[in-house]
């Protein structure tokens, strides 16, 4: 067998141990992968014009807006400040399998929420939005007033297996946790999440912790 024929038969035979190998790769690790790289979501909501829509949300996730709550499915989200405030709707709806959830908080000021989550065994889609309709009913009867009758809102993918990003984020929120019911350095913690720059002259210096569930 001369030279080019055993390289030949090296090649074929790598790539059928590498076709082996990918038949074998759980197809949940290559999706999740795959829904990492590709998810178009964004953890800052608000931010346009109207008082209402304009006020800011974020959820406290990684910059890719993906993010493994890990077995205490802790999540965590600010709202910025408003004169006035509106209540809040928390959306999980898996993608494939299991139901919807919705939960709806009192409106609030300026505050950091920590919530416990459902237990995550399939990628679900996070959204939470203030109810700017509400807000709006009473201005709309002026025809000359142009309002936002919906907040942009604040969208994430939820998955069940972590990588490296997902560990600060949640080391963070547990810590967060030990704080329910005080209050914390409004830039300095969502510095910790990278969302520090959110933080204007608008904003308290410190904000509340709340811990609804």
């Amino acid at each position: 067998m001369d030279m080019h024929s055993t390289a030949m038969k090296a090649f074929l035979l790598l790539g059928a141990g590498l076709s082996v190998l990918h038949g074998i790769m759980p197809m949940t690790a290559l999706s999740q992968a795959n829904l990492r790289s590709s998810f178009p979501g964004r953890r800052v909501g608000g931010g346009t014009r109207g008082e209402c829509s304009a006020r800011i949300l974020a959820h406290l996730v990684p910059d890719s807006s993906v993010f493994a709550p890990g077995a205490s499915s802790e999540l965590g989200l600010v709202q910025g400040p408003t004169a006035n405030p509106v209540s809040l709707k928390i959306s999980l709806k898996p993608e494939s399998e299991g139901a919807s959830s919705t939960q709806t908080l009192p409106a609030a000021p300026a505050a950091l929420i920590l919530i416990s989550g459902s237990s995550i065994s399939t990628p679900t889609i996070w959204e939470s939005e203030f109810d700017c309709a509400s807000a709006d009913g009473a201005a709309s009867a002026d025809p000359l007033s142009f309002v936002e009758t919906a907040s942009p809102p604040a969208v994430s993918l939820l998955v069940p297996e972590p990588d490296a990003s997902d560990a600060p984020v949640q080391a963070a929120l547990k810590k967060l946790r030990q704080s329910c019911g005080a209050t914390v350095s409004a830039r300095a913690t969502l510095d910790q999440f990278g969302l520090g720059d959110i933080v204007t002259a608008e904003w308290p210096q410190v904000l509340p912790v709340r811990c609804p569930s």
